[in-house]
């Protein structure tokens, strides 16, 4: 459980995104950087990476968050924000911007624990 001035909560979201088409960008260095940038957000808006999966085609984060984030604000800052601090700081030099396409997937872990999640989430990552 974690707590705020207000509020007990235990609020974990699974959220799921794909590149624009669709295309197996997050590869490699690619894939270290989206990374890095998704751990940035999560430490300046004071939110707690449970689980991240990068995959060739889409993301799959488990992420923890106080109650006063809706998941569509957290969809949309985790796309929005990474893909602004990924072509300011890589597309000049690599030339190859990431855009990521308009929809997003998200569930709340309500009916199954962390660790059934978790656990999901590090086997899609093995088979794919």
């Amino acid at each position: 459980m974690k707590t705020t001035r207000h509020a007990t909560y235990n609020l974990n979201y699974h959220i799921v995104w794909i590149p624009k088409y669709r295309q197996s960008v997050l590869t490699g260095e690619v894939a270290d950087r989206v990374e890095s940038i998704i751990h940035e957000i999560a430490d300046d808006k004071g939110l707690d990476i449970q689980d991240l999966a990068i995959q060739p085609d889409h993301v799959h984060l488990f992420v923890s968050s106080p109650p006063k984030h809706s998941p569509a604000l957290l969809a949309n800052w985790f796309k929005g924000i990474s893909s602004r601090k990924y072509n300011h700081r890589h597309a000049d030099h690599d030339g190859e911007k990431i855009q990521w396409a308009r929809g997003y997937y998200a569930s709340t872990a309500g009916h199954v624990s962390q660790e059934t999640v978790e656990q999901y989430i590090q086997n899609h990552e093995e088979s794919a």
